[in-house]
């Protein structure tokens, strides 16, 4: 039998071609990623592309994603970041604007090494960035756009010292811990000194 470890994973170009054997198709990656995730309105793009965002901030875009890691990024500087994402406009028809709460509930870490979770329930990053997609006019809204989106940075050590539910954050409860959101030039300082609350 052959090792079923960990597959290690290498950053692709998009032009990697689909084939039937030694046979190449024509489509490639790059077609398969602009049919799979050109909404970035939907709920699950619009939280990997936050990621991206904050990735790219803190200086660590320049690895692959790992969707299976006790937390969602690593900045270089050595911090474990939590990326939770919302939005007042979804990619459905709506009666009226969404209602802004962000889960953080603690989790059990599981190592993809090893297959095996970890035995202690807790918040796995240092910190956490609740990125809100903050446009509420549906004729303007655009996620590639940094000046949309309102970032609010928290020690994980202040969620958990709340005494409020342990689950989820409301927009309310967020403002009154953090103050008013960073704008995206600020997120690199505002994730380190973050860090250092103890």
């Amino acid at each position: 039998m052959s090792d079923l470890g960990r597959i290690p994973h290498k950053r692709k170009t998009g032009r990697e071609l689909f084939h039937d054997g030694d046979h190449g198709l024509d489509f490639n990656l790059l077609d398969f990623w602009r049919w799979s995730v050109s909404d970035l309105v939907s709920n699950v793009t619009r939280g990997v592309l936050a990621e991206y965002l904050i990735a790219n901030a803190v200086g660590a875009a320049g690895c692959i994603r790992d969707e299976w890691a006790a937390y969602d990024l690593d900045d270089p500087r050595g911090i474990s970041i939590e990326v939770k994402s919302a939005a007042y406009i979804q990619s459905w028809g709506q009666e009226k604007l969404s209602t802004i709460v962000f889960n953080c509930p603690k989790t059990f870490a599981w190592d993809p090494e090893t297959n095996r979770q970890s035995s202690e329930k807790r918040r796995q990053a240092k910190v956490y960035v609740f990125a809100l997609l903050a446009c509420q006019d549906q004729t303007m809204l655009d996620p590639l756009d940094v000046s949309q989106w309102d970032f609010y940075v928290v020690p994980t050590v202040l969620l958990d010292r709340r005494t409020r539910s342990q689950h989820s954050i409301t927009l309310k409860s967020l403002r009154k811990l953090h103050g008013e959101p960073v704008a995206y030039a600020g997120l690199r300082d505002a994730i380190g000194r973050a860090a250092e609350v103890v």
